[in-house]
């Protein structure tokens, strides 16, 4: 079994930045591809970006391409999003997840494991 904790949620005015992290414990996340996703007040889950295993295929819904960074460090079991430019439509819940495959994954992919969230609130 994996845990994944996330944190660094918080309030912040528009345009400026903050940094998610997602810990995981249980077992070593080295292999497996992960993703953050988000969910707004009335609104349904979505995925925001994903990372494969070793970081070096990542992938951006257009509406944070070119603002939000996804990344990992293995030897930490740890993943990123660092958010830059945010904006009030960037409220939301911020879910981690992770998937044991090496493949390439799909904004749709079936993830197996996730995160409780962390919320994050853009003032206007």
């Amino acid at each position: 079994q994996v845990q994944l904790v996330e944190s660094g949620g918080e309030l912040v005015q528009a345009g400026g930045s903050l940094r998610l992290s997602c810990v995981a414990s249980g077992r070593t996340i080295r292999f497996y591809a992960m993703a953050w996703f988000r969910q707004a007040p009335g609104k349904e889950r979505e995925w925001v970006a994903d990372i494969n295993w070793s970081g070096g295929d990542r992938n951006y819904a257009d509406s944070v391409l070119g603002r939000f960074t996804i990344s990992r460090d293995n030897d930490k079991n740890t993943m990123y999003l660092q958010m830059n430019s945010l904006n009030p439509e960037d409220t939301a819940v911020y879910f981690c997840a992770a998937s044991a495959t090496m493949a390439s994954i799909s904004p749709g992919h079936d993830y197996e494991y996730w995160g409780q969230g962390t919320q994050v609130t853009v003032s206007s």
